[in-house]
């Protein structure tokens, strides 16, 4: 159906990152969460991987770069491009792979100039980078200043940006430096050592959902948490409500996750969470001095 829109139906998003067989992170987290919000998803591999490489070493399954980058243009020319509306970037598997993420973006903006890029630059965490130097630089320096909207982790904004983020002014200031006009920085620090935030930063506002800390969590939530986040915008949510809702549902994920045991996220079992999560939580405004109440 060429560049047709079925009445109703929400338009598609992208979305460019690892594969699982067991688990869920990468394109299992996200692609399920979208799909559940009623998105069709173009699901894109990077890697396959059996399992999470924190469960221990696996093979690496890695497209070669020219297999690769002919399967993104062939993205690029299909006749179904209009159909979407956002492209989704994480975990790359090569550093090649940045730039046939950018011109597929590219192509996307000549085609729909409001569609939206949204960059999880899935590169490591406090323990360090998990990617190599070379993938990282390329996600800072190739994808960073193309999207729209960017979902850092602590560490990832301090490695992308050369800042500390070790307090919450500090974040923001250092998220502000980061390229993208919004950035959603993920278990930033609060005032209280026991509690996390995810911290959404723009030029003039900045707002902030604190949540309980969750120790021993599964892998996920940073990938779930961009397409949360992604998925309400689009579905019309203010920035505040979909901060707010996407944070309620992955601590509400969390928490069913622990009680069970689980060394995964269980999206399957618990997809209302995903819907129509029962967690309050409020994305309040932080004063920063060029902050202003949203």
């Amino acid at each position: 159906m060429q560049d047709q829109e079925l009445k109703g139906a929400k338009r598609a998003v992208i979305v460019v990152s690892s594969h699982v067989a067991r688990g869920t992170v990468g394109n299992r987290a996200a692609v399920f969460a979208l799909e559940s919000l009623g998105f069709p998803v173009w699901a894109v591999p990077t890697i396959l991987l059996p399992w999470h490489p924190g469960h221990g070493p696996a093979t690496r399954i890695v497209p070669e770069a020219e297999t690769f980058a002919s399967f993104m243009h062939d993205l690029e020319n299909a006749p179904w491009l209009g159909e979407v509306q956002a492209v989704l970037s994480g975990y790359l598997g090569h550093a090649s792979q940045a730039d046939a993420v950018a011109s597929l973006v590219n192509k996307l903006r000549q085609r729909n100039p409001d569609a939206l890029y949204v960059c999880d630059p899935v590169l490591g965490d406090r323990q360090g980078l998990y990617v190599p130097e070379a993938t990282a630089a390329a996600m800072r320096d190739r994808l960073m200043p193309l999207a729209d909207i960017a979902t850092p982790n602590r560490f990832e904004l301090e490695w992308l940006t050369g800042r500390n983020a070790g307090t919450t002014q500090a974040a923001i200031a250092a998220a502000r430096v980061a390229g993208p006009d919004c950035v959603l920085v993920t278990s930033a620090p609060t005032e209280n050592e026991a509690r996390q935030a995810n911290l959404l930063v723009t030029g003039k506002d900045a707002l902030r959902a604190e949540h309980e800390t969750v120790a021993n969590a599964p892998n996920g939530t940073g990938d779930l948490t961009a397409a949360l986040y992604l998925a309400r915008l689009l579905s019309g949510e203010k920035p505040a409500e979909a901060l707010a809702l996407a944070t309620g549902s992955v601590i509400e994920l969390l928490g069913k996750a622990a009680a069970r045991g689980a060394d995964e996220l269980m999206l399957e079992t618990d997809r209302s969470s995903l819907t129509q999560p029962l967690v309050p939580i409020n994305a309040s405004a932080v004063d920063d001095g060029a902050s202003h109440a949203a």
